[in-house]
């Protein structure tokens, strides 16, 4: 039976596009997992260079990756939904009454979020080095997660 896994974020174009790009990549042809993505406040848009060209150096083409809005369709077709923050967590419980539990508190047992960009950094735009190097590094986390996830996975229902 194929477990389906969702990931959520705010605009579904950075963490949850990752992770999910990230999982897909490093199960490889293993079956038995469709994977997705959404942002509680997704909206078309473009993904940034930043992340496209280190999703690409990682060896995941997310080129083609159209940002979808979280909807109830999408979590009665899913198994287990992963927040990526605090607030995503909240939304899914607010709004659907499920209890999703959070990417760090999957693959390491810690009740902690991935801060996006404005979280982590409010005045990001006045350093867009440092800004490209929080990016980057968020992706770096994500991917380096995943065989911690892949390996705990099965102790959420």
């Amino acid at each position: 039976m194929t477990k389906s896994i969702l990931f959520v974020c705010t605009g579904n174009v950075f963490r949850s596009m990752a992770a999910e790009y990230a999982l897909r990549a490093q199960l490889g042809q293993a079956a038995g997992y469709h994977v997705r993505s959404a942002g509680i406040e997704a909206k078309t848009q473009k993904i940034h260079p930043v992340i496209l060209n280190r999703l690409r150096l990682k060896g995941a083409d997310a080129s083609a990756h159209v940002p979808q809005i979280l909807t109830k369709q999408l979590i009665r077709q899913s198994d287990l939904i992963i927040a990526m923050g605090l607030g995503h967590r909240e939304f899914i419980r607010a709004k659907f009454g499920l209890n999703a539990p959070l990417f760090n508190e999957i693959a390491f047992g810690e009740d902690s979020p991935i801060l996006d960009l404005h979280e982590a950094l409010p005045n990001w735009e006045r350093d867009i080095v440092e800004a490209r190097e929080y990016v980057e590094s968020v992706i770096d986390r994500i991917w380096d997660s995943i065989p911690a996830l892949m390996a705990r996975l099965s102790q959420f229902p």
